[in-house]
């Protein structure tokens, strides 16, 4: 069984058991949290495909942690007119373990 969930403006495709990196949320280490912006869902051969949404579907995510992504460097610059900026950026990021999905 595997579904196809959306969260943070990303989809992402997921079965029991998986850890994934998640957009921000706004809950604790050791929640749960639980997804209903569930898109697809396959069981035992039967895919139900969501408009937008497969109604009553839903994904029990655990919050292991909360971190940060690897520093991008933005860099602007424009010839000829000594203008030049450097800037970095670290993206949150929220590591979830997929615990249970209903359908």
């Amino acid at each position: 069984m595997y579904a196809v969930i959306e969260t943070g403006g990303k989809q992402f495709r997921i079965k029991q058991g998986d850890v994934i990196s998640v957009e921000k949320l706004n809950a604790n280490v050791g929640d749960t949290v639980a997804i209903d912006k569930v898109l697809l869902v396959e069981k035992d051969g039967v895919v139900k495909v969501g408009t937008p949404v497969v109604e009553g579907a839903k994904a029990m995510l655990k919050v292991m942690e909360h971190g940060k992504g690897e520093k991008i460097i933005v860099f602007k610059y424009k010839s000829k007119k000594n203008y030049r900026r450097k800037q970095g950026h670290r993206q949150p990021y929220t590591k979830v373990l997929v615990e249970a999905l209903e359908a």
